[in-house]
Protein backbone atom coordinates (compact mmCIF):
# COMPACT_ATOMS: atom_id res chain seq x y z
CA UNK A 1 0.00 0.00 0.00
CA UNK A 2 1.66 3.29 -1.12
CA UNK A 3 0.26 6.20 1.39
CA UNK A 4 1.63 9.91 0.10
CA UNK A 5 1.89 12.72 2.42
CA UNK A 6 2.69 15.98 2.18
CA UNK A 7 4.54 18.72 4.15
CA UNK A 8 4.82 22.40 3.21
CA UNK A 9 7.13 24.81 5.00
CA UNK A 10 6.10 28.56 5.29
CA UNK A 11 8.92 31.01 5.31
CA UNK A 12 8.17 34.72 5.47
CA UNK A 13 10.99 37.07 5.69
CA UNK A 14 11.44 40.85 7.29
CA UNK A 15 14.05 42.72 6.60
CA UNK A 16 15.35 45.29 8.96
CA UNK A 17 18.48 48.36 8.11
CA UNK A 18 21.00 45.70 7.38
CA UNK A 19 19.38 42.55 8.81
CA UNK A 20 17.42 39.87 7.12
CA UNK A 21 14.90 37.55 9.48
CA UNK A 22 13.24 34.68 8.31
CA UNK A 23 11.10 32.80 10.33
CA UNK A 24 9.82 29.15 9.64
CA UNK A 25 7.09 27.12 10.64
CA UNK A 26 6.03 23.01 9.77
CA UNK A 27 2.64 22.00 10.91
CA UNK A 28 2.92 18.01 11.11
CA UNK A 29 -0.22 15.56 10.40
CA UNK A 30 -0.28 15.50 14.48
CA UNK A 31 -0.72 19.06 15.10
CA UNK A 32 2.71 19.63 16.16
CA UNK A 33 4.28 23.19 14.93
CA UNK A 34 7.54 23.47 14.91
CA UNK A 35 8.50 27.16 14.11
CA UNK A 36 12.61 28.24 13.85
CA UNK A 37 14.31 31.73 13.63
CA UNK A 38 17.50 32.89 10.97
CA UNK A 39 19.04 36.09 10.46
CA UNK A 40 21.61 37.68 8.02
CA UNK A 41 23.44 40.57 8.26
CA UNK A 42 24.34 42.54 5.28
CA UNK A 43 28.22 43.56 5.31
CA UNK A 44 28.88 47.31 4.48
CA UNK A 45 30.85 46.29 1.37
CA UNK A 46 28.52 44.32 -0.10
CA UNK A 47 25.76 45.24 -3.08
CA UNK A 48 22.71 45.12 -2.34
CA UNK A 49 21.09 41.82 -2.84
CA UNK A 50 17.88 41.10 -1.33
CA UNK A 51 17.40 37.50 -2.33
CA UNK A 52 20.34 36.61 -0.56
CA UNK A 53 20.29 37.79 2.61
CA UNK A 54 16.70 36.21 2.35
CA UNK A 55 18.42 32.57 1.20
CA UNK A 56 20.59 33.08 4.18
CA UNK A 57 18.30 33.84 6.78
CA UNK A 58 15.84 31.29 5.46
CA UNK A 59 18.71 28.27 5.71
CA UNK A 60 19.58 29.19 9.11
CA UNK A 61 15.75 28.96 10.04
CA UNK A 62 15.82 25.35 7.95
CA UNK A 63 18.50 24.09 9.66
CA UNK A 64 17.15 25.08 13.08
CA UNK A 65 13.48 23.56 11.99
CA UNK A 66 15.44 20.47 10.89
CA UNK A 67 17.43 19.92 13.97
CA UNK A 68 14.20 20.32 15.67
CA UNK A 69 12.78 17.61 13.47
CA UNK A 70 15.35 14.97 14.27
CA UNK A 71 14.80 15.90 17.86
CA UNK A 72 11.20 15.41 17.70
CA UNK A 73 11.66 11.98 15.93
CA UNK A 74 13.93 10.64 18.94
CA UNK A 75 11.52 11.67 20.97
CA UNK A 76 8.60 9.72 19.01
CA UNK A 77 11.23 7.07 18.95
CA UNK A 78 11.41 6.93 22.72
CA UNK A 79 7.75 6.92 23.69
CA UNK A 80 7.42 3.56 21.32
CA UNK A 81 10.58 1.32 22.21
CA UNK A 82 11.33 3.08 25.69
CA UNK A 83 15.02 2.70 24.80
CA UNK A 84 17.07 5.90 24.41
CA UNK A 85 17.21 7.05 20.88
CA UNK A 86 20.08 8.78 19.18
CA UNK A 87 19.02 9.89 15.99
CA UNK A 88 21.69 11.65 13.93
CA UNK A 89 22.03 13.82 10.72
Amino acid sequence: MQTIVGWHVDVEFEEVDKRTHAAALLRLQDGTELRARGHATKHPDDPEQHRVGEELAAARALNDLSRQLLAKAGHDIEEVTHVEAHPAM
